[in-house]
């Protein structure tokens, strides 16, 4: 019987957690098993407790930085099968069903299609590309499923990289012909584009992948992001 492990990394977001709680409630089918962990990296805002609220969630600690945080979850779960979410990604209705058709049909792994809350006409152009099943069109915002038992055979998340976690590990699943996008979208926020700036953000991003490709190391990287991304 197939088991759903809902893992969400969080530090400071104590107002999102009710949000995506409620939705995830509205949203998921209920005909599967499933449960939710909530994995936090030393928040001070009140996040732990606001996760305590819900009697469905169950609330672990890490250190900070998502592969750990997901690694940690992971580690706890007890579902067949792993679903890694982000606290502002909402996923769309009866996620769990689409989740387990794939695997039934034999694809381990893979992601939603992807819009955002803002039509910045921009990031219309950006999430339209989500569509296609290619490694350079791939983000943690679309979320991640994947076999407990593939996730566990490649490794996990690797947990050098404090940032691009998210793509490291989607690579090395494409590398293994395991990836499907389910043609449903997740709605994820637009904050970190809008704050920074659609165009500048996008630009850095671009400037990452493209250190990732020439090698450049991962401390390399992160001085980058720290530098140029709020």
């Amino acid at each position: 019987m197939n088991k759903i492990s809902i893992i969400i990394p969080i530090f400071n977001e104590v107002d999102a957690i009710h949000r995506l709680l409620l939705h995830i409630e509205n949203s998921i089918s209920k005909t599967i098993n499933f449960e939710i962990i909530f994995v936090d990296g030393g928040s001070d805002d009140g996040s732990q407790k606001e996760v305590e609220k819900h009697q469905n969630a169950i609330l672990i600690s890490s250190e900070k930085g998502r592969s750990k945080q997901f690694n940690a979850g992971a580690k706890i779960a007890t579902g067949n099968v792993l679903y890694f979410l982000h606290c502002d990604s909402f996923p769309p209705e009866d996620f769990d069903l689409h989740i387990v058709e794939q695997i039934e049909k034999g694809n381990k792994a893979g992601c939603f299609r992807m819009k955002f809350d803002d039509e910045h006409p921009v990031l219309l152009v950006f999430q339209w590309f989500t569509r296609i099943n290619h490694i350079s069109c791939r983000g943690g915002d679309q979320s991640l499923f994947i076999e407990t038992a593939l996730f566990n055979e490649i490794g996990c998340y690797d947990e050098n990289y404090l940032i691009y976690e998210d793509n490291e590990i989607i690579k090395r699943l494409y590398q293994k012909k395991q990836f499907v996008v389910i043609p449903k979208y997740i709605i994820t926020s637009a904050r970190r584009y809008l704050k920074n700036g659609v165009w500048k953000l996008q630009y850095h991003f671009m400037v990452i992948h493209l250190k990732r490709r020439l090698g450049y190391s991962v401390d390399n990287m992160i001085v980058y992001y720290r530098k140029y991304v709020k």
